[in-house]
Order: C-alpha cells, then sequence, then structure tokens
C-alpha cells in the first residue's frame, strides 16, 4: 500500500525482501532469482515441501529492502554503507524482477524507493534468508 492504494497484491506465493549490496552484480541476481523459482518450499500432496513457487502456479511480491544491509556493530544508529545506492540499486532490482519473470513466475512489486506498507500472511511460518 502506498498512500491508502494497494498498488500491489499476491494470494499464494512469496514476499521477497530484496537488500543489494555494493559488491552484487548481475551475476548474483541471476543466481539469486533462479533458487527463489526453484526452492522448493510448498507442500506437495503428501504435506512435504516438495514444491518451488514456479510448481504451484504461485506469485511472488518483490520489495526493494536496503535496510536488510543494516550494519549495527558500533554505536546505536544502524550504518546502510554496504547497501547499493538507489541509482545503481534499482537497476539490479529491475533486472532481478525481469530474470524471475523469465523463469514463469508472477511478479507484483511496489514502487521503488516509495515509503510502503507491506502487510504479510506467512502461512507456517517460513522465513529463509538467502545469501550468495
Amino acid at each position: 500500500t502506498i498512500d491508502n492504494k494497494i498498488v500491489a497484491e499476491i494470494k499464494n506465493g512469496l514476499l521477497v525482501l530484496l537488500g543489494i549490496e555494493d559488491a552484487d552484480d548481475v551475476t548474483d541476481i541471476d543466481w539469486l532469482s533462479g533458487k527463489i523459482a526453484r526452492l522448493r518450499i510448498f507442500n506437495d500432496e503428501k504435506g512435504v515441501m516438495n514444491n518451488s513457487v514456479a510448481d504451484i502456479k504461485g506469485d511472488v511480491i518483490v520489495v526493494s529492502q536496503f535496510t536488510l544491509h543494516a550494519s549495527t556493530k558500533k554505536g546505536n544508529r544502524p550504518s546502510y554503507i554496504n547497501a547499493l545506492n538507489g541509482d545503481k540499486a534499482i537497476v539490479l532490482y529491475d533486472e532481478f524482477n525481469k530474470k524471475l519473470k523469465e523463469k514463469n513466475v508472477k511478479v507484483e512489486t511496489g514502487i521503488f524507493g516509495a515509503y510502503m506498507q507491506v502487510e504479510l500472511i506467512n502461512d507456517g511460518p517460513i522465513t529463509i534468508m538467502l545469501e550468495k
């Protein structure tokens, strides 16, 4: 939701909080989009996590989240020095969304850099952090 308007919504699928750091490049984006499309974290007919978001024809909503790279080692104010700046990060963010779509995954997004209110109903809950 941005300015009290729903700009993206999915039903069954994944919420991806995408943090891009200054060391990331297109090869990292390609690896991550493939990993997310193929990650077997949805139950099959036997209740075993054996299906990917692509297998269940689920959706993915991608939210750019530079705060994932907050460093809190020193002081009490987080440092975001490792997060890629917005002008460069949006290029990789768009590339990530494009790569997911190429893997036959329906992708929804908010607006890069906007103040958003994100709601999540976590079915499980399953929260996984992926890093290359």
